[in-house]
């Protein structure tokens, strides 16, 4: 390989790298199960995971109680948490998966796609983001997160002064 090739495979490569060590979340707005809407504006400056599930999925069910738990350790210090429904789970069963579970948390329902699709088109269920105060996407968990990594990540991007 050339030199000028490759220093453009060098450059393009470091590009792409520090694209996906900083990706920003989309700022999206989330219609919860209550029918609350929530705008960036809403979750601005916050540290928060979003969790992309489906009644439908084992692995999904399996990790729910453990989100649940992690909600309520760090809710308190500032964490939001936003279950969001894919597209082609029934609201329905939804709803019922959430009250009888007592879900803590925001649980929004996806029906056109548009929120997977934002965050590059989720498919696969779960995929779990951790996104920090600057709206940056510190890590994706495609399927179940290593909670005890989940959660010194989590202390760390609650350390973090709030965004002025």
């Amino acid at each position: 390989m050339n030199a000028m090739l490759r220093t453009v495979v060098l450059a393009l490569s470091a590009w792409v790298l520090a694209g996906c060590l900083s990706s920003q979340a989309p700022r999206v707005d989330y219609t919860t199960l209550t029918g609350q809407v929530l705008k960036p504006a809403d979750y601005q400056g916050e540290v928060m995971v979003v969790n992309f599930w489906a009644t439908s999925c084992t692995t999904c069910v399996k990790e729910m109680p453990a989100l649940i738990d992690t909600h309520n350790k760090y809710k308190a210090q500032g964490l939001r948490t936003i279950a969001v429904a894919m597209s082609y789970d029934r609201p329905d069963y939804v709803m019922n998966f959430a009250q009888t579970r007592n879900l803590p948390f925001d649980v929004a329902l996806d029906i056109d796609g548009k929120i997977a699709k934002s965050f590059d088109d989720v498919r696969i269920t779960p995929t779990t983001f951790l996104i920090d105060r600057k709206g940056a996407i510190v890590k994706t968990y495609v399927g179940e997160p290593d909670f005890a990594a989940l959660h010194a990540l989590i202390e760390k991007s609650l350390a973090s002064p709030r965004p002025i």
